[in-house]
């Protein structure tokens, strides 16, 4: 995980190896970490700088890490550092636009993963202007920071839907979005396939103002790993067939209500 934070290899040992004893010479860190005894002094010299570890200047020399507290708090403000140093050159970038003057009408793009997917979906229910519909038989999906997004959007005079699969989850929506429309999902197609094969699980449906969606699935070799698709356009084929889908399985939920 050091590593993964930047980290060269033998820092990232030697920083483990000192977290795990009170003090240390370059030795004993050589005999723990793995480190060639030589190697040990750059990278503790490198620690040093990221003010990661102390140095006692006896002989020899005594090295020891700082509290896993401090350095976990060193580490994360070099990294929000580091994260808006690149926001700041990312934005500084001159633009380079070859799209021409034509507006797009339709497009429809890929995303991997829940962190990404979860972006795309918080900008089109901050970017609603009418409507939202969400569908998800997942009650992972609807967290607090969705629940959030949906409740300001609802504030500023957005028609919220949100369909489930369960009745507990539905009780903790509706609690949560007094003002929004929640039902229990009447559309089979998103639980059941046809298909003996088919293992895939699908996330939640997101449709905003009729003209924008969001379809994301779970494989069934990968449960952990989301995927999606992301459509604009009303005239969009996949938006309307979506838009449909979930009008048709909105009115079934209504009407096993009633």
């Amino acid at each position: 995980m050091l590593q993964e934070l930047g980290f060269k290899e033998y820092e990232a040992r030697c920083f483990v190896a000192l977290s795990r004893r009170p003090q240390g010479t370059a030795k004993a860190i050589s005999d723990i970490s793995e480190v060639p005894r030589t190697r040990v002094y750059d990278a503790i010299k490198a620690l040093e700088t990221e003010g990661l570890v102390e140095v006692q200047h006896s002989s020899p020399k005594q090295f020891r890490a700082v509290s896993i507290d401090e350095a976990i708090g060193t580490i994360r403000a070099e990294y929000e550092e580091r994260t808006e140093a690149l926001r700041t050159a990312l934005r500084n970038l001159d633009r380079i636009d070859d799209t021409g003057e034509a507006e797009v009408t339709h497009e429809v793009w890929s995303l991997s993963g829940s962190a990404s997917i979860d972006g795309r979906v918080g900008q089109l229910i901050d970017e609603a202007t009418e409507e939202v519909i969400i569908v998800s038989r997942h009650g992972s999906v609807f967290s607090e920071e969705l629940l959030d997004r949906l409740r300001t959007a609802s504030d500023r005079g957005v028609d919220v839907v949100v369909g489930t699969w369960d009745e507990s989850i539905r009780e903790r929506i509706e609690a949560d979005l007094p003002d929004a429309e929640v039902f229990v999902s009447g559309i089979e197609v998103l639980t059941e396939s046809p298909f003996p094969d088919d293992e895939t699980d699908l996330g939640r449906l997101l449709l905003v103002d009729q003209s924008a969606i969001l379809v994301s699935s779970f494989t069934g070799d990968d449960d952990a790993h989301e995927r999606a698709v992301f459509g604009r356009g009303f005239d969009n084929g996949l938006v309307a067939v979506v838009r449909r889908l979930m009008a048709t399985g909105f009115t079934d939920g209504i009407v096993a209500e009633e």
